[in-house]
């Protein structure tokens, strides 16, 4: 089993590759930068040239696409979104051609509806609000349609709120976690919203298991409990003894932005047969034990795919 990872080296890739590689699987990964266990492969996936010609050279059985700008503060509305639709369809495409079996994307819980608490694969609609949902859901109905009329197996894992060690700057857990550790004050919303947050190692984990398998069509990667975001933000806190610096209410929460969003994970607990590693606590003790280290040896983590 030869699979072809693409953003390996991101916030998901960088954890899914050791994930893949404990599965037995000979890992060939898109990347910046040496990976453990891996054969790395340099290409710009946005060049229809090098992308075709890196999965001819490779000639894999599986695909676990995870490239897409994912740059904090604009990937939301960033044109960018359109070349990615473009590049995912013509690497499927590329991928059946050179004889692939098995293809898994990473979606989003963007491509929701957010018009209720918790969403379910088979009854919520999707209806994204930005064009980063838009894209993502667009890219979705086109390769499940694709991949029926060629016989291809794939399944798309819809990803929650992701927290954990490598998360670049610019997001919720990484900005608290380096200004907490920082001594600085972090401003915030009133934090109740409640998000579905889940630990990357366990998501890097539920995608390896979902390539792994049989299971196709829309699969939501989450905890399956959506918390308050003050609760993980207190956790935080605790943990560093600076509850003093959270700044509840200095910045107000968008009017778009949805009370409760949570997954459904009945479909990834009992056909995929994940259940995640990590509860929270667990997870923000591994995140802030990361920060530390790293903070002590200056390291800046690495951009996202």
């Amino acid at each position: 089993m030869r699979v072809l990872v693409t953003g390996a080296s991101g916030f998901v890739g960088r954890h899914a590759v050791p994930a893949l590689v404990a599965r037995g699987y000979a890992v060939h990964a898109v990347a910046r930068a040496p990976i453990f266990g891996a054969v790395v492969h340099a290409a710009d996936l946005l060049d229809e040239a090098q992308r075709r010609a890196l999965v001819a050279a490779v000639a894999p059985s599986h695909l676990l696409h995870l490239a897409w700008d994912a740059e904090p503060g604009r990937y939301w509305t960033s044109p960018s979104n359109l070349d990615w639709v473009a590049a995912s369809l013509d690497l499927a495409r590329s991928f059946v051609e050179a004889g692939g079996r098995r293809l898994v994307v990473s979606g989003t819980c963007a491509e929701y509806r957010w018009d209720s608490p918790r969403f379910d694969e088979a009854t919520s609609a999707c209806r994204p609000a930005t064009l980063y949902g838009a894209a993502k859901d667009g890219t979705r109905r086109i390769l499940s349609a694709y991949a029926a009329s060629v016989g291809l197996s794939f399944a798309w894992g819809r990803l929650f709120y992701l927290y954990g060690p490598g998360e670049r700057r610019g997001r919720l857990v990484s900005d608290a976690a380096h200004a907490l550790l920082a001594g600085e004050a972090f401003p915030t919303s009133p934090g109740h919203q409640r998000r579905d947050f889940l630990h990357v190692l366990d998501a890097a984990g539920a995608l390896a298991a979902l390539l792994d398998g049989p299971v196709t069509g829309a699969v939501n990667i989450g905890s399956g409990t959506a918390v308050p975001v003050r609760t993980l933000l207190d956790g935080l806190a605790q943990r560093t003894g600076r509850p003093d610096l959270l700044d509840y209410g200095a910045q107000a929460l968008g009017p778009s932005e949805p009370a409760v969003i949570e997954a459904a994970v009945a479909r990834l607990r009992d056909e995929v047969g994940f259940r995640p590693r990590f509860t929270l606590d667990t997870g923000l003790d591994d995140t802030l034990a990361w920060w530390r280290d790293h903070r002590a040896r200056g390291f800046r983590p690495a951009a996202s795919p």
